[in-house]
């Protein structure tokens, strides 16, 4: 929104009005380049197993895992990606103090972060441990009357919001050793299309027969990319660089707003442990 678009006009003024400057950022994603294998097995091992297997047996079966692979990678990227940019951003970040544990009132304290937009954070995103913690804490405040049923039937009370429940490492930051070591957990409230996450090049999947070796041998490698990108925030690639590492993901002040208002960000994040 253009600041002072709309203001008030003086009817007794015969002054020259002062132009207002339209201004534009950019939503700028970032490339990652990822690579699959290169996995290598001897077509003799194959030929040792219970009914006889066959290369394209293996090149199925390690087919599904780099399916579920790129998935996971993906998710991990994106939600390191999020809560670090979020947490970067005094305005959509809200840690839950005494206990450190989350509850029904850091969830609402943290869509407060939102303020009047917070219609606008469509889902929450969270790790199984607060989301555990957040079950415990309803159960033990004893809460009454339609939300007891949700409890029993082991779905907390979340705002009237759905809850994505996933053991992404995007999710958690150890601090600290040893007996120190302290665990933080990242809950994202995220708006919709707050994260993207987009395939810009056909993957490719490469099965070769190995020679030269005591046995045979067939070795399958693969290369795939994707965007990420944040709405509200564009890739520093000054400070983060091209095809950044994970822990450039992770580092919050790599991902600079692009909106002057926090309320088009993609969303908020809630701390707890």
């Amino acid at each position: 929104m253009l600041s002072g678009l709309v203001s008030r006009r003086d009817t007794t003024s015969t002054s020259a009005a002062t132009d207002l400057n339209i201004t534009q950022d950019e939503w700028v994603s970032v490339k990652l380049n990822r690579k699959i294998g290169p996995v290598n097995q001897s077509r003799d091992s194959f030929r040792k197993i219970m009914a006889g297997k066959t290369e394209e047996e293996m090149s199925f079966i390690i087919g599904q895992m780099v399916a579920k692979g790129m998935q996971l990678d993906m998710l991990n990227a994106a939600l390191t990606a999020a809560a670090a940019a979020l947490a970067n951003q005094a305005a959509v970040a809200y840690t839950v103090p005494t206990s450190g544990k989350l509850d029904t009132a850091g969830l609402v304290s943290g869509l407060s972060k939102f303020g009047d937009a917070a219609g606008e954070v469509a889902v929450w995103v969270m790790h199984s441990k607060p989301y555990y913690d957040l079950v415990q804490s309803q159960i033990t405040n004893n809460i009454y009357g339609v939300s007891n049923f949700a409890v029993a039937e082991g779905a907390p009370v979340t705002l009237n919001r759905p809850v994505i429940v996933t053991d992404s490492a995007g999710l958690v930051t150890v601090t600290g050793s040893g007996s120190t070591a302290v665990t933080t957990y990242a809950t994202l409230g995220l708006t919709s299309a707050g994260v993207l996450v987009e395939n810009t090049e056909q993957e490719e999947l490469i099965v070769q027969d190995v020679t030269g070796g005591e046995n045979l041998g067939v070795r399958m490698q693969g290369e795939f990319a994707y965007n990420l990108g944040l709405k509200g925030f564009k890739w520093d690639i000054a400070n983060g660089a091209a095809n950044p590492t994970n822990a450039a993901l992770a580092t919050g002040s790599n991902w600079d707003p692009c909106r002057t208002s926090f309320k088009d960000f993609a969303g908020l994040v809630i701390s707890s442990t």
